[in-house]
């Protein structure tokens, strides 16, 4: 039985798949090193995943599909962790471009969408963002 399957309640369904795409992300290199499992423990804390279910999703046959939010700042939210998932070891590999791409069509966004996203949030973890943008960002907050 599916581990999505032990859940009636939605929102719980959706926190898991999102964890499962996680932690798929982290491992599209072949392993999960110190650094990405710490930030993997963080969101299984935070989106309130167990230990029987987190050792269920680190099962290497286990595939999960992507659960679309209906809000738009949920599927930014989702992308936007998806990103510090990544850029916990400060490395982005091309596999794991390429997996977040998918992920961000699978949320909704157009494919050309997509990729004007994923640029500006990795040159923004990156810390390569131009003046105008930074300046945006720090006069956006309160």
């Amino acid at each position: 039985m599916p581990i999505v399957d032990l859940y009636e309640h939605s929102d719980q369904r959706h926190n898991l798949a999102h964890f499962a795409t996680l932690a798929s992300l982290a491992a599209v290199d072949g392993e999960i090193n110190e650094k990405e499992k710490a930030v993997l423990d963080k969101f299984a804390f935070k989106l309130n995943i167990t230990s029987a279910e987190y050792k269920e999703v680190m099962k290497k046959e286990n595939k999960y599909p992507i659960q679309t939010p209906h809000s738009g700042e949920k599927r930014l939210k989702r992308l936007f962790e998806l990103f510090q998932m990544v850029f916990a070891d400060y490395f982005i590999e091309e596999d794991q471009m390429n997996l977040i791409e998918r992920y961000a069509i699978g949320l909704g966004y157009s494919p050309d969408a997509a990729k004007k996203l994923i640029e500006k949030s990795y040159a923004i973890f990156r810390g390569k963002i131009a003046f105008e943008d930074y300046q945006y960002l720090i006069e956006k907050q309160p």
